[in-house]
């Protein structure tokens, strides 16, 4: 399953009755007609919606989640991540607004075991050593632009309010 489908399925799940129609989702997720036709069809098949042919046009046709759909988004949607994300962060004191988001974003990709793909001086193997830049998990120097540059091997410093030895 691919996220697209996840937001096909959440928006349907969220929409009245006249948001639920092909192009609505497409407006809504601000994706090509043609995105978001094969992922109806790819839900379809899944049986996770049906379409349905509207009763006074039948060039509109309405989508719905099935019961196999709903049951689906029940279990995939963790525990509200951003609640959990606010009280992880609630009462920090943060002296900026970037430390603030900062402290938001980690929360929200522990909560979603997101991979953090981030810059290699706010990473916990980033070291300075002898006056250099160092990677503790490839074991290897890192220049002042690689240290600046979004690493895929990337950890989340634990303590989002501990300071970088930014370059």
């Amino acid at each position: 399953m691919q996220p697209v489908h996840v937001q096909v399925l959440e928006y349907l799940s969220t929409c009245n009755r006249f948001s639920d129609t092909p192009a609505a989702v497409a407006d809504y997720l601000g994706l090509t007609k043609g995105t978001v036709s094969q992922s109806i069809q790819v839900l379809e098949r899944k049986d996770y919606l049906t379409k349905t042919a509207d009763s006074k046009d039948g060039r509109v046709v309405h989508l719905a989640l099935t019961e196999l759909g709903t049951s689906f988004l029940d279990q995939i949607k963790p525990i509200d991540i951003f609640e959990q994300a606010q009280k992880m962060v609630d009462g920090k004191g943060f002296s900026t607004i970037e430390t603030a988001l900062n402290a938001v974003l980690v929360e929200l990709q522990k909560a979603n075991n997101a991979k953090s793909f981030g810059v290699c001086h706010s990473c916990v193997n980033f070291i300075e050593k002898d006056h250099y830049y160092h990677c503790k998990l490839t074991d290897l120097p890192l220049s002042r632009v690689d240290a600046t540059k979004i690493c895929r091997e990337h950890v989340l410093l634990e303590d989002t309010n501990e300071t970088c030895n930014a370059p």
